[in-house]
């Protein structure tokens, strides 16, 4: 049932990882259920993979199942649109465009999958994937079965929801998107606007798994320990900025900057110059390369700025 022994490398957006000892690709209920199963029989661990975007995978690889949610549906209802859970963003924004669905233009130049977007709450240019969000389907792995819960119930936060909070167990299978109607060449222009934005200021032209660390929330800053840059301080030009990611945040590429760290490399990962709170792969970087600048950078931004560094990355 199971292929073995699969490079990992070449599912991941880094293009970094040693082997899984077992990899299967799920295309509905039955063969999730029944891939979950066999695992469980095997007493394997197993970890869910989407786009491979927000993950790292150790030079090991994973002793274990890797599995892959490949639920891949489009069906429409009026404005909602049902998404199985492995459909590239890319691939949903397109068919916005086509059936002229309006609400989620900030996600152009998004990577990943719908199933990845809804686990860890994926927002830019101050939208947030919950805002879109009318219902979730899962499948809990311990209990062997569906579950279908309201978006409230999906308990989503700043990057984050149940689902990444339950740590792996259970897998989103689907959602659907509670979206409005609009005008296709508008909706196509603000999408395409989006994707220039990324091309231009991120680093895409190295492989990369997108931010690695979240902007600081301002709740997590104290206010004796920074300047900040609010409205009506008197000192701008020497406060830290703040922007609205949708709640008001310090971007964690700015703390990064500020802590001289632009273009320092180790091994064959480099924090990148064009956009510091990417790390990239320049040349043939491992999982270790990458994980000592991870902590290289909290441990400068730390000892400048007070403040810890929460990472985005999932490591297998």
């Amino acid at each position: 049932m199971f292929k073995e022994n699969i490079p990992l490398a070449g599912h991941t957006g880094y293009k970094i990882g040693g082997p899984a000892r077992y990899f299967f690709e799920a295309r509905n209920l039955d063969e999730l259920e029944s891939a979950v199963r066999e695992a469980r029989k095997k007493n394997l661990s197993i970890f869910v993979l989407g786009g491979g975007t927000n993950l790292l995978v150790s030079d090991e690889g994973f002793d274990g199942l890797a599995l892959k949610p490949d639920f891949h549906f489009l069906e429409q209802d009026g404005n909602e649109v049902n998404v199985g859970a492995g459909i590239p963003i890319a691939e949903l924004l397109n068919y916005l465009i086509t059936h002229s669905l309006t609400g989620l233009e900030w996600a152009g130049g998004l990577p990943g999958t719908v199933g990845g977007a809804v686990r860890g709450n994926a927002g830019a240019f101050g939208g947030e994937t919950k805002d879109l969000i009318k219902s979730v389907r899962s499948f809990d792995i311990e209990k062997l079965k569906e579950v279908e819960r309201e978006a409230p119930a999906c308990d989503f936060g700043y990057r984050s929801s149940v689902f990444k909070k339950k740590g792996g167990t259970e897998i989103i299978m689907s959602a659907v998107f509670a979206l409005k109607k609009g005008d296709t060449e508008t909706v196509r222009k603000s999408i395409h606007e989006k994707i220039n934005y990324r091309r231009e200021r991120h680093p895409l032209e190295y492989p990369n798994i997108g931010s690695i660390f979240k902007n600081v929330p301002l709740t997590r800053i104290s206010a004796d320990s920074i300047s900040l840059n609010l409205p009506g301080s008197t000192r701008k030009s020497a406060a830290i900025p703040v922007k609205t990611d949708p709640v008001p945040v310090v971007p964690a590429a700015y703390l990064i900057s500020e802590a001289g760290l632009k273009g320092v490399s180790f091994g064959g990962a480099m924090v990148s110059p064009k956009h510091p709170n990417f790390i990239v792969n320049v040349l043939e970087a491992k999982a270790s390369d990458v994980k000592t600048l991870i902590e290289l950078v909290k441990n400068e931004v730390h000892g400048k700025f007070g403040i810890i560094l929460e990472e985005e990355v999932q490591r297998i």
